[in-house]
């Protein structure tokens, strides 16, 4: 199990605002908390070494020509760290997810066309050993995807 990181005041600050401008300066982060820019920059250092903060650039699938998205509910039998590893190896799978209830594992897809979705489940998920089942829901439209959700 994870370590819990205690934040302070300060860094709730820095993180909800990172989460608005994940390119926000120091300088204007530091105008907010009251500290210099190069304790600003210490504090998000600090706070990306424990894993707490992540830097990414986010891309939109539908601009990139990766209008068909859809989540897979995967059931497995056998060594699931072996299965993992080998549906993170399929490029279209952008997201994957151990779970308990319904569905051992949570894949999301992106893909072109419907025929190329098709094909990832069928010659690329369900051909993987230990694969049991696997039921999709294609996506018909995205209606929240967040990246600044409260702090605890």
């Amino acid at each position: 199990m994870t370590a819990r990181i205690e934040l302070d005041a300060v860094d709730k600050i820095l993180i909800r605002r990172l989460q608005q401008d994940g390119r926000a300066s120091y300088t204007d982060l530091g105008k907010e908390v009251g500290l210099s820019a190069p304790a600003v920059r210490a504090r998000v250092q600090r706070l990306t070494e424990r894993g707490v903060l992540e830097f990414a650039a986010v891309t939109d699938p539908l601009k990139l020509g990766l209008p068909v998205m859809a989540m897979l509910g995967i059931n497995v039998d056998g060594k699931l760290q072996e299965i993992i590893e080998a549906l993170e190896s399929i490029d279209s799978v952008i997201y994957l997810v151990s779970t308990a209830g319904a569905y051992d594992l949570f894949a999301e897809v992106v893909c072109r066309t419907m025929d190329e979705l098709s094909t990832i489940i069928n010659d690329r998920i369900r051909t993987v050993p230990g694969v049991r089942t696997v039921e999709s829901f294609p996506y018909f439209g995205i209606h929240v995807h967040r990246f600044s959700w409260d702090i605890p």
